[in-house]
């Protein structure tokens, strides 16, 4: 029983040293690689690798942030472009404005589009006699919590709009809301009729545009440029 146990201690270690050394492998036993020779074998030129000096480094990143603000600025200016309007205006304020545009401006930068702006109804109270009765009445609405502001059109001043709507029954809901809070001598008026006309439109507005935009005043009538809807 002893010879056996030490034959078979032997056979143990004989197979233990070829498998160590390989000679196994094709029977599908062999030991883990420990290292990576086939990632060696793919790499490109790796004995061109080395390490950058203090002096190369700080080199590289200038050169790289030289090329930076070119960029920055050109994102900036478009970022700064913005889309302005103006209008409505009639035939003959298009006629001369246009005119006024094609030596000004551009060609390309500027475009007139046909709109409609919709009636405006008000809830409305005036007009008033003074401007101390006026004042009254603002005092009046604030300890009542009701909002207002003044109105646009001159036939109606001085007056008081409490709210705008495009449509009759909206305003004349409106009333009704307000007389609960006690506002008894209001009434809905229409404070601008339906109008139609040209819209003017600048898509792309920048710094340099926008200094060109001020000799333009005399033909915008008063009508103010505001961002796109």
């Amino acid at each position: 029983m002893l010879r056996l146990l030490v034959l078979l201690l032997a056979l143990a270690n004989v197979v233990y040293f070829a498998w160590s050394q390989g000679a196994l492998a094709p029977l599908g036993m062999a030991p883990s690689v420990q290292t990576e020779p086939q990632r060696l074998a793919t790499q490109i030129r790796p004995e061109a690798i080395r390490l950058l000096t203090a002096d190369e480094a700080r080199q590289l990143e200038t050169s790289g942030s030289a090329a930076r603000p070119a960029n920055g600025a050109s994102a900036t200016a478009e970022a700064t472009a913005e889309c302005l309007q103006a209008g409505l205006f009639n035939e003959q304020q298009t006629t001369a404005l246009r005119a006024r545009l094609e030596k000004v401006l551009p060609a390309g930068s500027w475009q007139f589009e046909s709109s409609a702006e919709p009636a405006r109804w008000i809830v409305y109270m005036g007009k008033y006699s003074s401007e101390e009765a006026l004042a009254k009445k603002r005092n009046e609405l604030r300890q009542r919590g009701v909002a207002f502001r003044a109105v646009n059109n001159e036939a109606l001043a001085p007056g008081l709009a409490l709210a705008s709507f495009a449509l009759q029954a909206d305003a004349d809901k409106e009333l009704a809301r307000v007389a609960s809070k006690g506002v008894r001598t209001a009434r809905v008026v229409q404070e601008r009729a339906e109008a139609r006309g040209q819209l003017l439109k600048l898509a792309a507005v920048d710094a340099a545009l926008r200094a060109q935009l001020d000799t333009l005043k005399p033909q915008l009538e008063g009508k103010p440029l505001r961002p796109c809807l």
